[in-house]
């Protein structure tokens, strides 16, 4: 009787051990692809020229998720992805005004995102 206790407690902590340790890589557990932010694809950035007003800006790239309320010549346009719980990438690309009107963008594209 007191082997099989002690075997029944060496495989209980064996389990618990086991299901503390890789409970994120627990078989048939779904991870999701997570996108957050402005997606911009390369066309989109291709459709800006210089002197376009905010608002046509606005229209082609959508209005930024972060709003930057101490320079009103520069917009940030964030995004993130994270595929399936692993490594996330991140991407900025910072539009540049010049008295309202569109001068010129830095930043680039995440080469592997499949939103485009």
């Amino acid at each position: 009787m007191q082997k099989k206790l002690i075997s029944l407690g060496f495989t209980l902590v064996f389990f618990l051990t086991l299901t503390t340790f890789q409970a994120c890589s627990f078989p048939g557990v779904y991870k999701i692809n997570v996108q957050q932010g402005n997606i911009i694809t390369p066309k989109m950035l291709a459709t800006l020229k210089e002197g376009m007003t905010k608002k046509q800006v606005h229209f082609v790239l959508g209005k930024p998720v972060i709003k930057n309320v101490f320079n009103e010549s520069l917009e940030n346009y964030v995004y993130s992805y994270q595929k399936a719980g692993g490594v996330t990438q991140h991407q900025t690309i910072k539009i540049f005004y010049s008295n309202g009107s569109y001068q010129r963008y830095e930043g680039t594209l995440l080469e592997d995102n499949p939103a485009y």
